[in-house]
């Protein structure tokens, strides 16, 4: 029996080999990197008033920690 020309187009991968991430993977971490930035940015810039009043210092923390989420992100991007 004939085999159909489909069957070229697949990539074979070996076990150990990791698959690439999806579509979704890279504008999340840069979004999540940028998002940080701008809280932290937000902050400064208002008096240290925003985003969130009344929590101080714990703003730097929130923004550092989006982030920081970001730059984990990209230890596990393809």
């Amino acid at each position: 029996m004939a085999r159909s020309g489909k069957d070229e187009d697949l990539v074979e991968r070996s076990e150990g080999d990791a698959a690439p991430n999806a579509a979704w993977f890279k504008p999340i971490m840069v979004g999540l990197m940028l998002l940080g930035l701008v809280w932290v940015l937000v902050f400064y810039l208002s008096g240290m008033q925003w985003p969130i009043p009344g929590i101080g210092p714990w703003n730097l923390a929130i923004g550092f920690g989006i982030a920081f989420v970001g730059f984990l992100m990209t230890t596990r991007w393809r």
